[in-house]
């Protein structure tokens, strides 16, 4: 269930039996050169989608930009600085917590959206707890880090090896590649590809990783491959998801 292809009454029925949504959340930053822009979002929205159709809840729309100041140095990223997302991330809640729902199970598709996300679940809970609202004590959100998931990380691990990498990686190409099979891109990739350096600033970034991989071989993703990680992840992430709706 969408919640931007449904009606407020529809919602409203859906409350009565739960109180979970899911909301995916990815980033709008350089992938490398066959990487899509979209990646972390196309990723996050289309195993929301699925986990979505699994378990019965309702999906928000993808927030599709996220904390990626490190990559605005390579054109087309887009970024929110971290005050800026945590701020979106209470607003968000603030108006679902009025409608009713308690349960915020995240989706997430970009690693540099964690520490901002943790944060803004800590401001969320001291805001709303200032709040008139009846059920606020009763607000919970946790994140799911599809990429993270125990059987993903084996996948990848038997399929590429030390070549999957860290961004930019073959196993969230082949993702995209399997939800955009026509987008799918060709471009020449160098064997020697930096990996191993601390994350500072953008242009720091980008000189360090000058085609914008850290340690990846994104030529080997498939759209196959993509499937695959996509069915592991909506299979892992759903049952944590009834997990997390089963805890008080």
């Amino acid at each position: 269930m969408l919640l931007y292809l449904s009606t407020w009454p529809e919602v409203e029925a859906y409350l009565e039996k739960s109180q979970g949504i899911i909301l995916p959340i990815g980033s709008t930053e350089q992938h490398g050169p066959t990487g899509l822009i979209g990646t972390d979002a196309i990723c996050a929205g289309a195993i929301a989608h699925g986990v979505g159709e699994a378990t019965g809840a309702i999906v928000a729309p993808t927030i599709n930009v996220g904390m990626a100041l490190h990559h605005t140095a390579f054109p087309g990223t887009i970024s929110l600085r971290p005050s800026t997302m945590i701020l979106l991330i209470k607003d968000y809640v603030t108006c679902l917590t009025r409608a009713g729902f308690t349960k915020f199970f995240f989706i997430n598709g970009h690693g540099g959206n964690i520490a901002t996300l943790k944060a803004a679940f800590a401001e969320t809970y001291a805001h709303i707890g200032d709040l008139n609202i009846p059920h606020a004590q009763q607000v919970q959100c946790v994140v799911g880090n599809w990429f993270m998931c125990g059987s993903v990380y084996q996948l990848a691990k038997e399929l590429y090896g030390n070549q999957e990498g860290s961004h930019a990686t073959p196993s969230e190409v082949a993702v995209t590649q399997y939800v955009y099979p026509q987008a799918i891109k060709q471009a020449p990739l160098s064997p020697e590809v930096a990996s191993g350096h601390r994350i500072y600033g953008a242009v720091d970034f980008r000189q360090r990783y000058p085609d914008g991989r850290m340690g990846s071989n994104p030529a080997l993703a498939t759209p196959e491959h993509g499937k695959q990680f996509y069915d592991l992840a909506v299979k892992e992430l759903s049952n944590n998801y009834l997990e997390f709706l089963s805890v008080e």
